[in-house]
């Protein structure tokens, strides 16, 4: 499991495109959202570096 906090994310929407981003590296990975504390927690099979750059790709560079 992967944990990020992004503070780029502010809302619903947000939530929605970094879920697609990585749903289009790993499309079986699970996704926890927590827009209060703007952390997003990843189960997936793919390496962090992985879906790090992913989620840069969408727009959204974790810390």
């Amino acid at each position: 499991m992967h944990e990020f906090v992004i503070q780029s994310m502010s809302c619903g929407g947000c939530a929605s495109r970094i879920a697609q981003a990585v749903k289009n590296l790993d499309a079986k990975a699970k996704i926890e959202v927590d827009l209060p504390t703007k952390t997003v927690r990843i189960d997936s099979t793919e390496d962090r570096a992985s879906v790090t750059a992913a989620l840069m790709e969408a727009g959204y560079p974790p810390k």
